[in-house]
């Protein structure tokens, strides 16, 4: 419902609204403008609907944009059926029904009905609340930005020139190749490398660093390198690729190192850029980081006033849920004039949905810089639903510190945990609420587990901050130097 009236800034009469702090500004075309149809931009767009809005959301891609269909569904429906022995042809097949499935759940016509209006075409700003879409000119108090990010090719010598993949272009396969090599060991490369595999491809990894996943905790690493060999996937860590070529029709990655790794194809997985390239975002008073992302406060407030930003193209947290958090908070901030909600990643949880699962939360154990903190480890070997299973390879790590005044009274606080093992991804939830309520890390250990499941394992690795569990006690964390 739009707000009318002659007043600069107009409470709605909607009681809502009202009690939410809510205010729209006159003379403009919509209360609120979204730029991009992707999680963060539905979200926000969504949040300004129930905000008692009127709302445009401009695209220049599909709604639902990379997640849906280049992004989480198709490839974890990939990883799906190629861990339930499907043929590459019906893997495939899989993929395109679900992305049309989940699509259709978030087209035009769905927002549309929701209230949301939809323009479609790439913005442009000529000012801090004015932008032109295809020569048509809109103007807005409030804008979010939420244009995505798209996947980076780095400047490798001959990259340029050769017909890689990416993750936007891989799922356009119709053939499996024979070999395949996947350029960068993050979240993105390790799954694809782990699906392919399954599916008959020949896969060799090459990564910069000096283990696969740098990110996660060194164990889940070193673990996962040794499930990549059992799975015949071959893996070269610290390895940089120099120059690149084809060769009688095969791809030719060269290294520092001398050494060649040669496949079929090639596939790119090192990262994404932001998509802001003819934004304008100059004319919004808009600035970037040394990267090229937007940047933004804890608010999502951009540096142009009524203009925030939200998702990848903030570089912030680049996960789907995070995007959505994202386009609410962005949305909250921009209508409230006081308690406004801010972003806060410490306890988002990420998964990696490899076979096992890996999954963190918070600090690591090898990030730590809290010297008193405590760490509570539990191998899978010695989690029963793991040993019925048959699937022991895995661990649950918690890191606990001390509460202000109370220190280490009730386990203290949870810092951080991480999750390898089949169901890693759902497991790592409680320690997630754990901490983002705040609670004593001992609650974990005092809740009844249903047995056997898989989450028992929490519970089980928190005992260990109190009497032990199975001959196990926390211990002194022990940090990288």
């Amino acid at each position: 419902m739009r707000a009318t009236g002659s007043a600069e800034c107009q409470r709605s009469d909607n009681a809502t609204a009202r009690d939410a702090g809510l205010w729209f500004a006159a003379g403009v075309d919509y209360d609120v403008i979204v730029i991009g149809g992707g999680a963060a931009g539905l979200a926000a767009a969504q949040a300004a609907v129930r905000a008692e809005a009127h709302v445009l959301l401009v695209a220049d891609g599909e709604i639902g944009g990379d997640c849906t269909f280049t992004g989480c569904v198709p490839s974890k429906t990939l990883i799906e059926a190629a861990a339930h022995g499907a043929s590459f042809a019906e893997a495939m097949a899989r993929v395109r029904a679900t992305v049309a499935r989940i699509a259709a759940t978030e087209d035009e016509t769905v927002l549309r009905a929701q209230g949301i209006e939809v323009l479609r075409g790439r913005a442009r700003f000529t000012g801090r609340d004015t932008f032109e879409v295809d020569g048509r000119r809109v103007r807005s108090a409030r804008i979010v930005i939420a244009a995505g990010a798209s996947p980076l090719v780095p400047p490798i010598d001959g990259l340029a020139d050769l017909p890689v993949l990416t993750t936007d272009s891989v799922f356009g396969l119709t053939e499996a190749p024979e070999s395949l090599a996947v350029l960068g060991g993050g979240a993105a490369g390790c799954e694809l490398a782990q699906a392919f595999a399954r599916l008959g491809v020949a896969v060799t990894v090459v990564e910069a660093a000096d283990r696969l996943l740098p990110g996660v905790e060194p164990e889940a690493s070193e673990l996962l390198a040794e499930v990549f060999a059992a799975e015949g996937i071959t893996v070269h860590t610290d390895t940089q690729v120099t120059a690149a070529s084809t060769e009688n029709g095969r791809v030719v990655l060269r290294t520092s190192a001398g050494t060649e790794v040669s496949a079929q194809r090639l596939l790119v997985a090192v990262g994404r850029r932001p998509d802001t390239a003819g934004l304008g975002l100059d004319a919004a008073g808009v600035r970037t980081d040394e990267r090229g992302f937007v940047a933004v406060d804890r608010h999502m407030a951009t540096t142009a006033d009524g203009v925030y930003a939200a998702g990848d193209v903030t570089g912030l947290f680049p996960h789907t849920h995070a995007a959505y958090a994202m386009g609410r908070i962005a949305i909250g901030a921009a209508v409230r004039r006081s308690r406004r909600p801010s972003f806060d990643s410490t306890a988002i949880p990420r998964v990696v949905f490899t076979d096992p699962e890996i999954a963190t939360v918070g600090t690591t154990e090898h990030e730590v810089t809290d010297r008193r903190a405590r760490v509570a480890y539990l191998p899978m070997s010695e989690v029963d639903r793991a040993i019925a299973a048959d699937r022991t390879r895995g661990f649950v790590k918690l890191l606990a510190g001390p509460r202000p005044l109370l220190g280490n009274l009730g386990g203290g606080r949870l810092l951080g945990a991480t999750i390898m093992c089949r169901r890693a991804g759902e497991l790592i939830h409680e320690p997630t609420l754990a901490m983002r309520t705040g609670m004593f890390t001992g609650r974990l250990a005092q809740t009844v587990h249903a047995y056997p499941t898989w989450s028992i394992a929490v519970q089980q690795a928190a005992a260990q901050f109190f009497d032990g569990y199975g001959g196990r006690t926390a211990r002194p964390a022990t940090p990288e130097k």
